[in-house]
Order: structure tokens, then C-alpha cells, then sequence
């Protein structure tokens, strides 16, 4: 079985930064993508960026120039800094990752979650 646990939310005011974590551990061959969705009450789910296990990165239109997200592939972890926050960014933001399970398929794992608040 494979783990996501998310670290890093909290309450911030807008124009400040956070930054989240999340560390994948368990029955972990390789990890091919990982990336942050968030979610706002009365609001769909949106993916917020992607990081494939080869560097390359995507970004919502919402979030370009301002979030950053990154991978530490030797302690199967994914990061987003994000900067230059605003209320809008008030989510809780979630942790995805299609995992290649050791001698196994690619699967998909969700984290359970971390609370993001941008007060104006």
C-alpha cells in the first residue's frame, strides 16, 4: 500500500507565502507524476500543478507566476510554494500522485488534504 500525507497549510494573509509537502511512502517502485488539486467550498475541484517524474511541470492559468512546484525524487516527496497568495487561493488543497506499486500497476493516490486560508 502507498501513503500521501500532506504538510504545510495554514492561515496566511493575502501577499504572503506557503508552502506545501507531500511525502508518498509505502510499496513505491517509481513515481511517474505527482501534482496538487484544490478544492474550495461550492467550487470543482481544480488541478493546480503537475510535476512529471522527468522535470517537466504544468500550471493553472490561475496560479502561473506565483506557485511553484517541485520534486524531491530521492525522498518521494512533491512541493508547491506559493507566493504572492490571495483570498481566491482559500482551498483545501489536496495531494495526488500515480504511483508505480512495487511490483505492481500504476496507481493513483490522493492525500487527505491540507487546509489553505488567504485572509484579505
Amino acid at each position: 500500500q502507498v501513503q500521501l500525507v500532506e504538510s504545510g497549510g495554514g492561515l496566511v494573509q493575502a501577499g504572503g507565502s506557503l508552502r506545501l509537502s507531500c511525502a508518498a511512502s509505502g510499496s513505491i517502485f517509481s513515481i511517474p507524476a505527482m501534482g496538487w488539486y484544490r478544492q474550495a467550498p461550492g467550487k470543482q475541484r481544480e488541478l493546480v500543478a503537475t510535476a512529471t517524474g522527468d522535470g517537466s511541470t504544468a500550471y493553472a492559468d490561475s496560479v502561473k507566476g506565483r506557485f511553484t512546484i517541485s520534486r524531491d525524487n530521492g525522498k518521494n516527496t512533491v512541493y508547491l510554494q506559493m507566493n504572492s497568495l490571495k483570498p481566491e487561493d482559500t482551498a483545501v488543497y489536496h495531494c495526488n500522485a500515480v504511483v508505480h506499486v512495487r511490483q505492481g500497476p500504476l496507481t493513483t493516490y490522493w492525500g487527505q488534504g491540507t487546509q489553505v486560508t488567504v485572509s484579505s
